[in-house]
């Protein structure tokens, strides 16, 4: 008997658990990529690289499991699949991952925080969102919004002084190529310029989802088409083959990481916990990949931690939790009006509620 009510708590809580488990997964991610680079490799390869691995790995997921439901894939679906391509893969993680060499891991994952609020400033510019100064909660959403762009304005132009160093760090990155030069502003307006795509193509993908409901399908192919788009851009600035080299090393296993484990696993248990609690329950767990990788940089690697990141990150989380907490009355109302609108049939199969 005591089993049941195990079970129960287990499937109630196994959403936050998921969650949980992608957060600590998106923080490795941030370590073992920047160790990559740190050791050498081009991050327009290891986009390139990643991706071709993450469709090969959900391309049989994807056509198995959605064969008899997906539908016909005609040009201009493929030609959004493309754009979607360049907004959510070749272009955006190329800046976003090419920011790292200039920053550091924690001010990507305080940026990524802001995604919330510039999709919520796209969305009222396309009349996809309501914003009321009427209500608390729509004053809520708009200076939840001020507040996160102050935030990241904060990180981007305020670098302030480092905090002291507790030690050496347990463990070093340091590769072949030395110190990794840094250019705080060049990396943060690429940060930022990044998830402004992202932002856009979070808003392009629910429109496409309508036309193209196969949501493995969507994701093989804007990994492969990400990819070859990644390839081709590489091949233009990189003009050394020895950058698509790489052995068994920190290369190879970042690769295979953030292939396998982000854009495979981590993206499906988000898209399932996405469909159980909604797109607000999955973007409220985002600041803790934020406070996990500022700790294990700064105390496991011993890297430099700088006040302005601190400021800003905290000003970020408040500011998106302010929006989340008006987005959340959105999403009730939402839920009630669909659940209002479901037709009821009566046992004869005739309509209770709706129109024949």
């Amino acid at each position: 008997m005591a089993a049941a009510p195990a079970l129960v708590s287990y499937m109630q809580f196994k959403p936050h658990m998921l969650m949980v488990l992608a957060q600590i997964a998106y923080t490795f991610m941030y370590i073992i990529t920047e160790a990559s680079f740190n050791h050498g490799m081009n991050p327009s390869v290891y986009v390139t690289y990643r991706h071709i691995v993450a469709g090969l790995v959900m391309l049989p997921f994807a056509y198995f499991m959605e064969r008899k439901a997906r539908p016909k894939l005609t040009r201009a679906i493929f030609l959004e699949i493309f754009v979607l391509s360049l907004l959510g893969v070749s272009l955006t993680l190329n800046m976003y991952f090419t920011s790292l060499k200039y920053t550091s891991p924690t001010l990507l994952a305080c940026m990524v925080n802001t995604i919330a609020s510039l999709t919520f400033i796209l969305a009222v510019i396309l009349r996809l969102e309501v914003a009321s100064i009427r209500s608390p909660r729509g004053m809520a959403k708009i200076v939840g919004t001020g507040v996160s762009l102050a935030g990241v304005m904060t990180m981007t132009l305020y670098k302030g002084f480092a905090l002291r160093e507790i030690g050496h760090g347990f463990i070093h990155v340091n590769g072949s190529t030395g110190v990794v030069q840094e250019n705080w502003l060049k990396g943060s307006l690429l940060t930022v310029a990044s998830c402004i795509t992202w932002s856009i193509w979070y808003i392009m993908q629910a429109y496409t989802l309508k036309r193209y409901p196969a949501q493995l399908s969507l994701t093989t192919w804007m990994n492969l088409v990400g990819a070859a788009q990644s390839a081709a851009y590489t091949i233009i600035v990189e003009h050394k083959q020895s950058a698509w080299t790489i052995g068994f090393n920190i290369d190879l296993w970042s690769t295979l990481y953030g292939g396998v484990v982000i854009s495979g696993m981590v993206t499906y248990v988000q898209l399932w916990c996405m469909e159980v609690k909604g797109p607000v329950f999955v973007t409220l767990f985002n600041p803790l990949s934020t406070l996990l990788v500022a700790a294990l940089s700064y105390f496991v690697l011993g890297e430099k931690l700088y006040i302005g990141s601190i400021i800003g990150g905290v000003v970020v989380v408040i500011g998106l939790y302010l929006l989340l907490w008006g987005k959340q009355h959105d999403e009730s109302q939402r839920k009630e009006a669909e659940d209002s609108k479901a037709p009821i049939f009566s046992q004869d199969g005739n309509f209770l509620n709706g129109e024949a």
